[in-house]
């Protein structure tokens, strides 16, 4: 039989002080478990290596950056093609198949129309003052933007890791890819 009385306090109990501690430390605990990070996540996949098609995953991805997004890129095929330093300094327009475009398809599709419809769009990019791709990568490297390049791609193409803008992330997987978008608040394939 227990000789401790209801009001009396056992040897072993914590004092006051340690229960208020200890009650402070769970409180800060479920803080940090329950706290929502408010940032969001932007997920976008890069299929297309034209100079067109270039500039919609560069302003998406610098333009969410401003507004505080995590934004993360990745590059597959051909879009592999706007990291590689030498190649996205050379990125053709289609003059075939763009039904915008001012030339009639079967015209574009005369020998030389490709250059000639890319010469048109880099003095319109020019003489409008738009940012190239290289400062747009620059730029969203400056601003936290992750750009990933396909390691099937890498090696399909036989590009070399040391050819791509320093900053970006070589290496990466369709699974590393595919949980990047699975996480994301928006994901955009363009």
């Amino acid at each position: 039989m227990s000789t401790d009385t209801p009001d009396a306090p056992a040897d072993d109990a914590p004092s006051r002080a340690e229960l208020a501690a200890r009650v402070e430390e769970l409180e800060t605990a479920l803080a940090d478990a329950t706290s929502e990070d408010d940032t969001q996540k932007m997920s976008i996949i890069a299929t297309k290596g034209t100079l067109d098609m270039a500039y919609p995953p560069l302003i998406l991805a610098s333009t969410a950056a401003a507004f505080g997004y995590d934004v993360t890129v990745f590059h597959t095929f051909w879009g592999l093609d706007i990291l590689h330093e030498e190649r996205s300094k050379d990125l053709k327009l289609s003059s075939v198949g763009n039904p915008n475009m001012p030339v009639p398809n079967v015209v574009g599709a005369l020998p030389g129309m490709d250059r000639v419809t890319t010469s048109m769009m880099e003095k319109k990019i020019d003489d409008n003052d738009t940012a190239t791709i290289e400062e747009l990568i620059e730029t969203s490297l400056d601003m936290g933007v992750e750009f990933q390049a396909c390691q099937m791609t890498i090696e399909l193409m036989d590009y070399d890791e040391d050819d791509f803008y320093d900053g970006v992330t070589t290496g990466v997987g369709a699974a590393t890819a595919i949980q990047d978008m699975a996480d994301a608040d928006i994901q955009l394939l363009v």
